[in-house]
């Protein structure tokens, strides 16, 4: 083994201890040259989010019968947000309802990928390729975008995991961070590093660039706990996740697109209505938000942040409380840069002969035509992109439109 092999085993091993990943990304910090000013922010809800929970259609005539326990109306200690008499938002929600008072928030629903079966696997092979049908392709739409975007040599994008995720896996580069969750490395053990490192400029730059990177995002947090090198969003909390994600895209030669990962959703038994399972971790998502909002402070009015799950649930509750696997769902479109403060949807009504199966909320809209649409209008990639490389199995779906602010 040479000292060159000893050496580049340590950086690993070190780059764990300060929690911060390289994903075939060249090792070096240096963000010049970044050749966009806007942030887009993905986040994966894995698991297939409950729609008619999250964003409910309570003045549909059918949903308070076909939800049963699960509907929710605006009255009761734990009565849903009202948006326009219609539609509403769980109560868990209000630091979005903010947002969407303020026009920062453009709701979808009727939504969901090209797949119509109900795996997790398989539909979040979709959600995160983009393909027409699972394992269409071996790499992510928004890792392809970052090609024409020119953010491509694995410092423009960052995911907030331990490894990128498929949706931002393939020829372009990315770089990965996540908070602490083992103790720091104290200084005299970084001292003996530096002089191991001192000979290799490659080596060194990377080391100096990873603490740097993990300095700045832990900054962000004011948490107590988060600042002593443990992880609470191991345990469900997600705001140290989105709190060092806007903190990174703040920075200004930093990462321009992030991704972050939210599980959770998959409400078999339990879910409850406002005050139940579902509602607890659409609070904690809701804070999360509110933290990335903070922590981007002015950056936010130039951010776009999309959410979407890999398909929906059954519009009838189980006889456990909970709801299955099904199709349609709800997407969010979210940042000071989105043109917002309604609900977009082709709503097609609850009444069984419009179900999909009987059971299935239908999808009217694909979610790639969302996609399609924030990287059009906020990230400026040309229409010949979107069709040729980003999805280049969608020629039939045209991107949504009037998403940004002009």
């Amino acid at each position: 083994m040479t000292d060159l092999t000893t050496r580049r085993s340590i950086l690993k091993t070190m780059t764990a201890a300060s929690a911060l990943v390289l994903w075939d990304a060249p090792l070096r910090f240096a963000f010049a040259g970044i050749p966009t000013d806007r942030r887009l922010v993905v986040v994966i809800l894995r698991g297939a989010l409950d729609g008619l929970a999250a964003v409910p259609p309570y003045g549909d005539p059918d949903y308070a019968s076909v939800r049963g326990k699960l509907a929710l109306d605006v009255s009761g200690g734990a009565g849903l947000h009202d948006l326009d008499g219609f539609w509403g938002l769980n109560p868990a929600l209000t630091n979005m309802k903010a947002m969407y008072d303020a026009k920062e928030v453009l709701l979808f629903h009727n939504i969901c990928s090209p797949y119509r079966d109900r795996s997790h696997f398989e539909g979040q092979s979709c959600l995160e390729t983009g393909g027409a049908t699972a394992h269409a392709f071996n790499d992510g739409w928004l890792n392809r975008a970052l090609l024409p975007l020119n953010l491509a040599s694995g410092t423009g994008a960052v995911a907030i995991e331990q490894s990128p995720p498929l949706l931002l896996t393939g020829k372009a580069r990315a770089t990965s961070w996540m908070p602490a969750v083992a103790p720091e490395p104290d200084d005299a053990f970084l001292k003996k590093v530096r002089a191991l490192y001192a000979g290799d400029p490659t080596l060194s730059a990377a080391l100096d660039g990873g603490l740097s990177m993990q300095a700045e995002a832990m900054a962000a947090s004011d948490d107590p706990f988060e600042k002593s090198g443990k992880n609470k969003a191991a345990g469900g909390n997600l705001t140290p996740l989105f709190k060092g994600a806007g903190k990174l895209l703040a920075a200004p030669n930093g990462p321009r697109v992030a991704v972050l990962d939210a599980s959770g959703w998959d409400t078999h038994i339990g879910e409850g209505a406002g005050d139940g399972a579902l509602a607890r971790r659409l609070q904690v998502l809701d804070q999360g938000i509110d933290a990335l909002k903070t922590a981007l402070g002015p950056i936010w009015k130039k951010t776009a942040v999309v959410m979407a799950t890999e398909f929906g649930r059954t519009v009838r509750p189980n006889g456990a409380g909970g709801t299955d696997h099904g199709t349609g769902t709800a997407a969010y479109l979210l940042g000071g840069a989105v043109d917002g403060g309604h609900v977009r949807a082709e709503w097609v009504g609850l009444k069984p002969s419009v179900l999909k199966d009987g059971r299935d909320q239908p999808a009217r809209t694909d979610l790639r035509a969302l996609f399609k649409g924030v990287l059009a209008e906020h990230m400026g990639v040309s229409q010949a992109a979107l069709q040729s490389s980003v999805f280049p199995d969608s020629g039939s779906i045209p991107p949504l439109k009037g998403l940004i602010r002009a």
